[in-house]
């Protein structure tokens, strides 16, 4: 049902009928499956995205097993896979090196993402590339987060760095401007300087995959105002025609490219 709806949300977008369409159908189907997102409150954007990613993905899903090398139809089968648009456009994976600060034994984890939750190091101004640094820099596991290292037999201290080691072909950045202080969270507003075009992941990226480590930006997710009474505006890029277009409720205008740059920006589509 979920499917069907959104697939009418985008036939009545692209069809070119209406000046505005409201997704209001959409919407409320979701909400039946996540009543938190049918009440009229303030909600969070990106923990809506996931959802919606979520849910179109299990709608979508087809469902591989693998065994000797041949695709079968067993589902009790070791090797199995699931694969939907949604995992091919927006699915990536991380690879976790961890290394034991004692014995230097080195493991690696991956990680499938769909979203990067990125951290804002400054709170007057600063780049996507510096979050993506301190996103990407090498952390050390101490006291309740050590680990329990396979070669000492122990809980050690470990250095952990991430990689991106299958990058995505739409990668969606998710910027923390929501932060506890306290008991009291509050809202970093903090302008982000990130590029409309040449974006370069080569260095957090595996070797294998440098190639293909540049995109660029297609949607801006914004949110203005505070924890409870913000407002959600969208700025997308016409996939054909290339313009950038300012989606404000049922307000929808065409911008310039400088006007894409903001310090409302909460999520970003690369």
């Amino acid at each position: 049902e979920s499917a069907t709806a959104f697939g009418c949300l985008m036939s009545d977008m692209w069809l070119g009928e209406f000046d505005c369409v409201s997704p209001e159908v959409f919407h409320s189907v979701l909400g039946k499956r996540y009543p938190t997102f049918s009440k009229k409150t303030q909600q969070d954007a990106q923990e809506f995205l996931i959802c919606v990613l979520n849910e179109l993905h299990e709608a979508l899903k087809k469902v591989r097993v693998v065994v000797n090398r041949r695709c079968i139809t067993n589902a009790k089968a070791s090797g199995v896979s699931e694969t939907s648009i949604i995992t091919r456009l927006f699915e990536g994976q991380l690879s976790y090196n961890i290394t034991c600060l004692e014995c230097k034994t080195t493991t690696d984890r991956p990680e499938r993402f769909t979203v990067l939750s990125l951290p804002i190091p400054s709170k007057s101004r600063c780049s996507l590339q510096d979050c993506l640094k301190c996103f990407f820099q090498q952390d050390t596991l101490t006291w309740n987060n050590q680990i329990h290292c396979s070669w000492c037999g122990t809980k050690q201290d470990a250095a952990v760095k991430a990689t991106i080691s299958k990058a995505p072909q739409i990668i969606i950045f998710h910027l923390k401007r929501f932060e506890w202080q306290g008991k009291q969270e509050r809202k970093l507003s903090t302008d982000i300087c990130y590029p409309l075009s040449s974006l370069d992941l080569s260095p957090y990226t595996s070797p294998l995959f440098r190639q293909d480590a540049e995109y660029s930006l297609c949607a801006v997710a914004n949110h203005s105002g505070f924890l409870d009474d913000g407002h959600y505006t969208a700025f997308c890029k016409h996939s054909v025609t290339k313009k950038w277009y300012s989606f404000d409720d049922a307000q929808i205008t065409k911008i310039p490219n400088s006007s894409v740059q903001t310090d409302t920006a909460y999520l970003l589509f690369y």
